[in-house]
């Protein structure tokens, strides 16, 4: 079991040109570990290229980020993002897509062991030598979840991963990856645009404002380990994350009637208009 990475983000400023405007301004976040946080903001406010920064993919403009103490300058197998698509490779098993990282790093000898213990910790251990063309667009998801663990990271990062989804699998998703993220100590980050989303997985929230990207808002969610999307705390909780959002950096959009969504609560009830916009 991993014991989660601690981040620590000093001073983080980015500009992908030299001369160009500052897309984020001034970030200071302290993520500790096995916490879950989410990163909430307007479309355009750098929530993605904070996530991208923050795993390495991307080098910032100034300042630093570190992980367990290293300073971040690449990617690494401690700290994982996983993205919208699943990026599969089509003619490959569940089980070889499943085990590729730990192919590339030499550790074919725990492959057949460790898929099989991710395959069930996934609900797809039925399905190890299935095509992954053959599977639904939230089983693909699964399998990259489960490819992503399996070099044993410390951290998780997700931009993003269940937009695609049609509502009752990304519902599903949404609970499963908290669970599995605590069941393995893992720290969880991930970007989203759901309200919704956040209050079912986060620990925290961060809330972003745009032009530039600073956070404006750090919000503790008062929710239990576990959570029913239907219950009254969690129904508190989103409406006050909402209210936080617009009291920080203005009305959600979907708040009007032209452009409001009208998101089901599973009895038939309609709840707060909780989509911020796409990242």
């Amino acid at each position: 079991m991993s014991t989660g990475a601690h981040i620590l983000i000093e001073g983080l400023t980015h500009r992908y040109k030299a001369k160009g405007d500052v897309v984020l301004d001034d970030i200071n976040v302290e993520i500790e570990p096995g916490q879950a946080l989410a990163i909430i903001g307007r479309s355009g406010c750098g929530k993605s290229t904070l996530l991208h920064l923050i795993a390495g993919l991307m080098k910032p403009f100034e300042g630093k980020i570190w992980i367990d103490g290293l300073h971040v300058t690449d990617p690494s197998p401690k700290w994982i993002m996983m993205f919208q698509a699943p990026s599969l490779f089509p003619w490959m098993t569940v089980k070889d897509n499943v085990t590729l990282g730990l192919r590339f790093s030499g550790r074919m000898k725990m492959a057949d062991a460790k898929a099989k213990e991710l395959l069930e910790l996934v609900h797809l251990e039925d399905f190890a030598e299935t095509n992954v063309q053959d599977l639904s667009g939230g089983q693909q998801q699964r399998v990259a979840l489960a490819r992503s663990l399996a070099t044993e990271p410390e951290a998780l990062l997700l931009d993003e991963p269940f937009s695609a989804l049609d509502a009752f699998t990304r519902a599903t998703l949404q609970r499963e990856v908290r669970a599995i993220a605590k069941k393995l100590g893992l720290t969880l980050i991930f970007v989203t645009h759901d309200i919704d989303e956040a209050a079912i997985m986060a620990d925290r929230a961060l809330i972003m404002s745009a032009n530039p990207g600073r956070v404006r808002g750090d919000v503790t969610m008062n929710l239990p380990e576990i959570r029913d999307r239907n219950s009254a705390a969690v129904k508190t909780e989103k409406n006050r994350l909402l209210e936080i959002f617009e009291d920080t950096v203005g009305q959600a959009v979907g708040a009007d009637s032209s452009d409001a969504e009208d998101l089901g609560d599973g009895d038939g009830e309609t709840v707060v208009p909780a989509r911020l916009g796409a990242a």
